[in-house]
């Protein structure tokens, strides 16, 4: 039933969240027509806005969009000319969606074995070493991680191809500069839960009754520690999923990051709000995904 009534929910929250995002971009500086290379007169000027339907009220402009939206349209781009905003996501969020799972699965894959060790062997050379690398990860952003493993991994060693998409060897690079700095956010977390979940008294019950130690880990300590990881994933993968404008800019990828920013610089109205939409969309389902994650792990969590 909790879940039936946040599907409920999505609809008008959807749809709160695309009427703000439609207004402040309109409320924004400037116009999508700004940036012609030559000055639009006012004659080429009036007659765009009455192709777009810019002239007309916002709160009418507001409703031709609702309704085209309600038809999966989510208009014509205003910056990309005969391309619709539904074209643009089509051919560049694939893209987003392939880098954004692998750095996911890559940041999953690196995080939670330094985490686990690192908790696990507290006070040890593992927990030291473990804990300078992640932290490591957390400091290095993508944009410096990235030319680096260009310089090295393409340039010098030449194991590599530098940029572009297409073979699978062409997402490596990519994969860990995107992922690398949430591995050490999820090694953090993991850690810290499971350092926190070991001093508890049922802990200390468990391993009074002859459990083994690594019995007591996997299915006691990570089980409950691995909670906040959940919590962050949901939001994560949302943010993984549309894309990294700086990352795609690096190794030029053609996915959907770049029309997210370009969008943003050149008021295309449409582009921007359908590209909103979609990521709030993505957002509330994943986080719905992660409630129903919780209520898999901890039995204790009841929604109602």
């Amino acid at each position: 039933m909790y879940f039936l009534k946040r599907l409920v929910v999505l609809a008008p929250l959807l749809l709160v969240i695309s009427f703000l995002a439609f207004v402040l971009v309109r409320l924004s500086p400037g116009g999508p027509f700004d940036r012609e290379r030559k000055p639009a007169t006012p004659e080429i000027e009036r007659n765009l806005k009455a192709k777009y339907h810019l002239d007309e009220p916002v709160w009418k402009q507001y409703g031709r969009f609702l309704s085209d939206l309600l038809h999966g349209d989510f208009g014509m781009s205003l910056k990309y000319r005969n391309h619709t905003v539904n074209d643009i996501i089509a051919q560049g969020l694939p893209v987003s969606v392939v880098l954004g799972m692998l750095a996911f699965g890559f940041a999953m894959g690196v995080g939670l074995p330094v985490g686990f060790i690192t908790a696990a062997k507290r006070g040890r050379w593992e927990d030291y070493t473990g804990s300078v690398l992640a932290v490591l990860m957390v400091c290095i952003p993508g944009f410096v991680v990235a030319p680096l493993l260009i310089m090295f991994f393409a340039i010098k060693w030449r194991l590599l191809p530098v940029a572009l998409w297409g073979s699978p060897w062409q997402v490596i690079l990519p994969t860990i500069a995107l992922g690398l700095y949430f591995s050490g956010k999820i090694a953090r977390l993991l850690r810290e839960g499971m350092l926190n979940t070991m001093q508890a008294e049922f802990i200390t019950t468990a391993r009074a009754k002859g459990l083994s130690e690594n019995s007591v880990l996997i299915k006691h300590v990570f089980r409950l520690a691995v909670l906040p990881v959940v919590s962050y994933a949901g939001p994560l993968l949302a943010d993984l999923l549309t894309g990294s404008f700086v990352i795609e800019n690096i190794f030029q990828l053609p996915g959907i990051g770049v029309f997210i920013v370009n969008g943003s610089l050149n008021r295309d109205y449409t582009m921007v709000v359908g590209l909103v939409v979609l990521y709030a969309a993505l957002l509330v389902v994943l986080n719905l995904a992660v409630d129903l994650v919780y209520t898999l792990l901890d039995p204790r969590v009841k929604y109602e």
